[in-house]
């Protein structure tokens, strides 16, 4: 099982194991076996120790991943909220930021329901 940037990446086609990777998705994958000359659909447990070599080069130089992404991400959204902006103030309550209705939908971000009492006449 290969090992790249932290991450084991299971015995799939390379174009579908480089995906395990946080900020690699097909498209990223399928640039970095271009740039290596590696075939998409070969497992990852075929290739040798140098072309994972090459792939873990590739992917460290050219690619933001793994933790420092998910920090770059962590401080953008804390920006947003010390500058109280909406977005911020989106991210603040817990509600979508990105202009979703919120009246009947949005239970991911909401959370589960929360009764409210009746009016009382």
């Amino acid at each position: 099982m290969a090992r790249i940037a932290g991450v084991d990446l299971p015995n799939k086609a390379v174009k579908i194991a480089l995906t395990y990777i946080y900020g690699i998705g097909r498209v990223s994958a399928a640039d970095i076996c271009k740039k290596t000359n590696i075939d998409p659909e070969v497992r990852i447990n075929t290739l040798d120790q140098d072309q994972i070599a090459l792939l873990r080069k590739v992917i460290e130089e050219e690619y933001n991943i793994e933790g420092h992404l998910r920090t770059e991400v962590a401080l953008n959204i804390k920006r947003l909220m010390d500058i109280g902006c909406y977005r911020g103030l989106r991210h603040r309550k817990g509600l979508p930021v990105r202009g979703q209705r919120t009246k009947t939908n949005a239970r991911t971000r909401k959370g589960k329901k929360k009764t409210v009492a009746g009016k009382k006449k």
